[in-house]
């Protein structure tokens, strides 16, 4: 297994959306096996429970949420994953860098497009950045399905194994989470139909609300569980 020292910088690939989703829904099928190891926990730490959103920490400790960035290993050249535009995101792990952590009134929530496959529902939730500053994410956002009184609809979505890597995004970029869950026709879970996702960027305290147009989601009953996994820079689309 290759080790990576501090100042090692870690290579990139870019893969396309298709790949990662195959990723997200093999991710899902692990979590069971995986959860009674604590891997549902991410980048390591206690996540705070917020009422009406899911566990919003990556587990950062840092006093300013801050994890840093790297750069391109020795022979490799940076890549970076496509978004909106002519704008691209970088995702990298490491430390050493001036930008901190994008705080939730720097940011907007969306909810991509659907990208069903293999009886799974799978819909990008994106965090644009909407400040005039270069900011980083890491690890797994809070996200709550909500009625249009804001009552929370279903239990907190579990998190998907994953590596959490930093996403630095400058002005305009962004970077998804995959939100998955089983098709509840398939299923037989009960359903509801939210009006809004509450989505808590990582590490923040404070949520952003996404306008849901997905339809009805699993609320109870049979393979009910919604997993979301780690941020990865671009849109998902």
């Amino acid at each position: 297994m290759a080790t990576f020292r501090h100042g090692d910088e870690v290579p990139v690939r870019r893969t396309s959306s298709r790949a990662h989703w195959a990723a997200v829904v093999a991710g899902v099928a692990l979590l069971g096996t995986l959860s009674a190891c604590g891997t549902d926990n991410g980048a390591g730490g206690t996540p705070q429970k917020l009422p009406g959103t899911a566990r919003p920490a990556s587990g950062d400790t840092t006093p300013d949420g801050s994890s840093g960035t790297g750069t391109a290993s020795a022979g490799e050249s940076r890549t970076s994953a496509p978004v909106s535009g002519s704008a691209s995101a970088t995702a990298s792990t490491g430390s050493g860098t001036a930008t901190t952590r994008c705080h939730t009134s720097e940011l907007r929530a969306t909810v991509g497009a659907n990208d069903p496959g293999a009886g799974q529902e799978n819909f990008p939730v994106v965090l644009t950045n909407t400040s005039h500053r270069t900011c980083t994410l890491r690890g797994y956002p809070g996200a709550a399905f909500v009625d249009a009184s804001g009552k929370q609809l279903g239990p907190d979505p579990k998190r998907s194994p994953g590596s959490p890597g930093t996403v630095a995004l400058a002005p305009g970029q962004s970077a998804w989470a995959g939100l998955t869950f089983s098709n509840p026709e398939i299923s037989g879970a009960h359903t509801a139909t939210p009006a809004s996702l509450v989505v808590t960027p990582p590490d923040e305290r404070d949520p952003l609300k996404a306008t849901w147009k997905g339809g009805k989601v699993p609320v109870s009953g049979n393979s009910s569980s919604v997993s979301l996994t780690v941020v990865r820079a671009g849109t998902g689309a």
